[in-house]
C-alpha cells in the first residue's frame, strides 16, 4: 500500500451488515486492511430491539460500565491510523466499541470515526469514543450512512492532511 492510507487500518463493528458495507466500501477505496470485531456474544434481533426496554442493546447503552466481550483479537501494532466503523445506538458508539478503544494502545496512532445511522448522526460519538482511546490523535469522524467508498476516501485524506 502506498500514498496517504499506506498504514491504515478500518475496523468495524456491525451487527445487520450495514455497517459492515459502509467499512469495507471504505476500506476498498483507501486499500486500507479491515478487520471486524467480534462480539462473544452474537446480537439476534430481539437483543436489537430499541423499543424493549429490556433489549441486551438498551441495556448495554443504559449502563456506563458496560464493555461486551470480543471473541477476537486484532493486532493494529504495525498501523499508523485506525478508522474506526460503527453504528449508532442511542446517540452513542455501541459499547463493544469502548471494550475495544480501552483494549489498544493508541499512542502515536490518528484516529477517525465514521458511523452509520438511523437518523442520530455522528453526535458525539467520536469525541467520546476518542477518550477511551488514550494516546490517539483524534481526527474527526462522520456519519457515513449514505456516501460511497470514494466520498469517505476523500473526506479521510482531507482529515490526514
Amino acid at each position: 500500500m502506498a500514498g496517504a492510507f499506506a498504514k491504515t487500518a478500518v475496523v468495524y463493528f456491525s451487527a445487520t451488515g450495514t455497517t459492515e458495507r459502509m467499512a469495507k466500501n471504505a476500506a476498498t477505496a483507501m486499500g486500507a486492511d479491515v478487520f471486524e470485531i467480534q462480539p462473544v456474544h452474537k446480537y439476534t434481533s430481539a437483543d436489537l430491539n430499541w423499543h424493549d426496554k429490556k433489549s441486551l442493546s438498551t441495556i448495554e447503552c443504559n449502563d456506563p460500565k458496560s464493555r461486551p466481550a470480543i471473541a477476537n483479537t486484532i493486532d493494529l501494532s504495525g498501523y499508523d491510523t485506525v478508522v474506526l466503523c460503527y453504528p449508532i445506538w442511542w446517540s452513542y458508539a455501541p459499547k463493544i466499541m469502548y471494550t475495544f478503544a480501552e483494549s489498544l494502545d493508541w499512542n502515536g496512532k490518528k484516529l477517525v470515526t465514521l458511523c452509520t445511522s438511523g437518523g442520530s448522526g455522528l453526535g458525539r460519538s467520536g469525541s467520546d469514543l476518542a477518550k477511551y482511546a488514550k494516546g490517539a490523535d483524534f481526527k474527526g469522524g462522520k456519519d457515513f450512512t449514505r456516501g460511497s467508498g470514494a466520498d469517505i476516501k476523500k473526506f479521510v485524506e482531507g482529515l490526514l492532511k
